[in-house]
């Protein structure tokens, strides 16, 4: 018997069978340190990428050039001890330390540009192209790393495997590249996870940075980059996700994106949904500070699936006395975008939870 599209016969019944039994209020572990403590042990072991081995991250700055109140470097950097990875760091004029975002980039199916996605290409005109298209598509015509250093945010936006200087993928090849990793014991989302996270380190080890207020973003994958770093980095203060974020079993339903594959592996862990459910992962960044903003015609997240998703974090953050450092926000007639009006309510967020830069 046949499914669904993409979905077997049998769906329903896996369905059933996700019951998520460490998720905060059905886990047996009832104090919220041990709790924390346990989902994220869990979430650590179904990376299948184990932790860095203190791999220096020897960074060499290159392509500097003045912006806009701020200076622009390309940063190449080992994030772990399989290769070396470029990305854009900017820095606000003046005395620091400064805080700092450390932006994480979408996916879009578009690979050619990576860390161009979020700060705009002071180096390649080809690239300038490209993502000035990306901006205007999707950005409201804006660069939100370039508008965060122009507040005075220290910002780094660094290429995920695939995008930009990291051997460009097609969109057909991205199966193939995670069917490889899993076959030598390791994996395409826990490999990204794993990079986030020595990101973080990285802007923490800065002069330039104020190591307690560094704070996560991203828009689409940059979204769910953004809260899952949060929940796994102790040098992240506070996140916000645009775009990304639902109820695991709501989002797989006939015609949902994820169940095309090829984008998909970019975010799934094998194994874990038999533990918890996607807020029950981010969940585990409380107490943190976070912002989660939808659009309310976003078809990559049903509406439902974005409630149970919201409803599942509210009960977290009340469950540890932090229920105002939670924002949840749908916003009407907008579909899977980050324009520049979600971005001002952003930068005002940011800056009520970091302070005002310096």
């Amino acid at each position: 018997m046949t499914g669904t599209g993409d979905l077997p016969a049998f769906h329903a019944a896996l369905k059933d069978e996700l019951t998520f039994p460490l998720a905060w209020g059905t886990s047996p572990v009832r104090d919220f340190g041990a709790w924390r403590r346990t989902a994220r042990a869990v979430v650590e072991e179904h990376l299948l990428v184990g932790p860095q081995d203190g791999t220096p991250y020897a960074p060499e700055f290159t392509a500097r050039s003045d912006g806009d109140g701020y200076t622009r470097e390309l940063v190449t950097l080992s994030l772990t001890r399989y290769g070396r990875v470029r990305g854009a760091l900017l820095t606000p004029r003046g005395a620091g330390p400064f805080p700092a975002v450390l932006l994480l980039h979408d996916h879009g199916s578009r690979f050619d540009i990576g860390k161009e996605k979020g700060v705009r290409p002071w180096y390649d005109d080809t690239r300038l192209a490209s993502a000035e298209e990306w901006a205007g598509r999707y950005f409201g015509g804006r660069f939100v790393g370039d508008e965060l250093a122009r507040r005075g945010y220290v910002v780094f936006c660094a290429d995920a495997l695939g995008w930009g200087d990291r051997e460009p993928l097609a969109y057909e090849r991205q199966q193939a590249l995670a069917s490889t990793l899993f076959h030598l014991g390791g994996s395409l989302a826990g490999l990204l996870a794993r990079e986030d996270v020595r990101a973080a380190g990285f802007l923490a080890g800065l002069d330039r940075v104020d190591a307690r207020r560094i704070t996560a973003l991203g828009f689409s994958m940059g979204g769910y980059r953004a809260w899952q770093t949060a929940a796994l980095s102790d040098d992240v203060a506070a996140a916000a996700s645009v775009c990304w974020m639902t109820g695991l079993k709501e989002m797989m339903v006939p015609g949902n994106n994820t169940l095309r594959g090829q984008s998909a592996f970019h975010t799934l862990h094998p194994g874990l949904a038999r533990h918890l459910d996607l807020p029950d992962v981010a969940g585990v960044a409380a107490p943190k500070p976070m912002l989660f903003l939808h659009g309310g015609l976003d078809t990559l997240f049903p509406a439902d699936g974005v409630r149970v998703a919201y409803d599942k974090l509210r009960a977290v953050w009340r469950a540890c006395g932090a229920g105002e450092r939670l924002r949840l926000k749908t916003w009407p007639g907008r579909g899977h975008v980050f324009d520049a009006e979600m971005q001002d309510e952003v930068f005002a967020w940011l800056e009520s939870v970091s302070g005002a830069p310096a």
